[in-house]
Parts: structure tokens; C-alpha cells; sequence
């Protein structure tokens, strides 16, 4: 697990010791850090979520709120000491595990200064949002930076996909509102393309369904369709997910030590010449 610091470490002695434990993961003791940082955010989360039930809130009130504030200052304080551990701690600040690191604990002091009584859905809000928490992980997992740098290298090929899927929503939208009409849920096109939309995704609510044999004969074209383009983004982003892993681990031909036959990448087992083991990819 490692996290990407967003500075370089500062020159003071004790904040250059913070800074290594807090930032580099290849110690010790940025190891242990690291751990009981995720398993104070899952534990944490698992706490949202419990206390989002309504029997569970009623019965164990005081220890979902002490539990709360038990996280609250171990994430206060892991906040400062990011801030307090880099050389331009407004660098941290702005930058976005910054801004995620400062939403794990906001909610729960805003929470504070709005009055229960007045502004109940207010609380509720603030009291959801501490389940961003879970945004905190990507920071720890490195796959979660990989697909990152694949969704953002592929944003235009998904752009395209989006546009071309939107087009084929509007214009069997359209053609719906025509078929179908006000008398059968198609009271205008908006509601038209929401059932297009809803329908290529596979969704299929059901609140809106087409009556006539032309209506049907669409509806099931589209359901088809849309079988087919679920799998594009998917194909477009696992594409790209491969290369950057084949970019980052270098090619390394092996040898057959039996015939001496090279040329052989990480994915062979067996020579082609002679049919000996290959020795493991270093």
C-alpha cells in the first residue's frame, strides 16, 4: 500500500520523521500506519452504515456517537499531522485526497452548529456524508491508481461511446412518442427517451411499456442492442488497463537453459525447441 505525497519532506528533523512514517510505505512503521488507517476507515464506514438503521440508531445511540467521535479525532489528527508533515501544507490541502481527508471529519463538527430540532435533514446529510470515507482507500490500493489512469486515458473513446449511445436514444425515443403515443405512457418525448434510456441500459423499470406489436418489435431491438453496448466501455477500458501493466513491467527475454534458445517473454513455461522448463521470470 502506498499513498502519493504531495511534496517533498521538510527540512525540520521531526517533521522530516513524520513525513516518513505518515508518506513512505516501505518502512515499518509507514506500514503499521497505513494499516490501522484502513482499518479505521472500513470500521468507521461499517459504523455509518449501522447507525443508518433506524432500530440499531434508537437502541445504541450513545455508542454509535462515542464511536463516531473516537474516529473523528484519530482522523483530526491524521489530518494535521499530513499538513504538519509536508513542506507546503496547502499543496496537501487543495489537492484532492486533501479535500477527501478534510470530508472524513468536517461533517461530524458542522453537525455541532446545526440545531437538531430545526434542521433534522440538515444532520441527516452531514451524518451520510461521513460514509466518503471510503474514498480514502483508493489512496491506499494501488489497482484503484491504475484504473484511474485508465478511465482518464480512455475518456475520449467513452465520450464517443456516450454520444453514439445518446443519438440512438434520441432518435428511438423519438420514434416511440410517434408509434406509441400520449394514449400508452408516451406523453412526450423526454418520457420517450427516459424509457429509450432505460431500456438500452437493461434496466427495464416498467413504468412506461409499449402496447403495439411496432412499439414491442423496437422495445426488444433495443434490449438486444443494448446487450451489445454494455460490454464497450467495459472492453475499452480493460484494453487500456493491459497496456499500461505490459507498460510498466518490462520485457525481459529469457533463455531455455538446455538448447539455449531466447527470446522467450514472462508468459512461456516451455521451450519451443526441446520442450524443457523455462526458469521463472525474475
Amino acid at each position: 500500500m502506498e499513498r502519493p505525497a504531495p511534496d517533498a519532506p521538510p527540512q525540520q528533523p521531526w517533521r522530516a520523521r513524520l513525513y516518513r512514517v505518515i508518506w513512505e510505505s516501505d518502512t515499518p512503521a509507514g506500514r503499521l500506519f497505513d494499516q490501522i488507517v484502513v482499518v479505521a476507515i472500513l470500521v468507521s464506514v461499517a459504523v455509518v452504515l449501522a447507525d443508518s438503521v433506524q432500530s440499531w440508531h434508537e437502541r445504541f445511540r450513545v455508542l454509535f456517537t462515542s464511536v463516531e467521535w473516537f474516529f473523528t479525532v484519530i482522523f483530526t489528527a491524521e489530518y494535521l499531522a499530513r499538513v504538519l508533515s509536508v513542506r507546503r501544507p496547502a499543496r496537501y490541502m487543495l489537492s484532492f485526497f486533501g479535500l477527501v481527508d478534510l470530508l472524513a471529519v468536517l461533517p461530524t463538527y458542522l453537525a455541532l452548529f446545526l440545531p437538531e430540532l430545526h434542521a433534522l435533514i440538515d444532520v441527516r446529510v452531514l451524518r451520510l456524508l461521513r460514509v466518503f470515507r471510503i474514498f480514502r482507500l483508493t489512496a491506499y490500493v494501488a489497482e484503484y491508481q491504475v484504473m484511474g489512469e485508465a478511465l482518464y486515458a480512455s475518456r475520449r473513446k467513452i465520450l464517443v461511446f456516450l454520444v453514439a449511445v445518446l443519438m440512438i436514444d434520441l432518435v428511438v425515443g423519438t420514434l416511440m412518442y410517434v408509434v406509441e403515443g400520449p394514449e400508452h405512457g408516451f406523453t412526450d418525448i423526454p418520457t420517450s427517451i427516459y424509457w429509450a434510456i432505460t431500456t438500452m441500459t437493461t434496466v427495464g423499470f416498467g413504468d412506461i411499456t409499449p402496447r403495439t406489436d411496432l412499439g414491442r418489435f423496437i422495445a426488444s431491438t433495443m434490449m438486444l442492442l443494448g446487450w451489445g453496448t454494455l460490454a464497450v466501455p467495459t472492453g475499452i477500458v480493460t484494453a487500456e488497463m493491459t497496456m499500461r501493466r505490459h507498460a510498466r513491467a518490462p520485457l525481459v527475454p529469457r533463455s531455455c537453459g538446455t538448447c539455449g534458445a531466447t527470446g522467450y517473454g514472462p508468459e512461456a513455461n516451455y521451450c519451443q525447441q526441446c520442450g524443457a522448463a523455462l526458469p521463472p521470470s525474475a
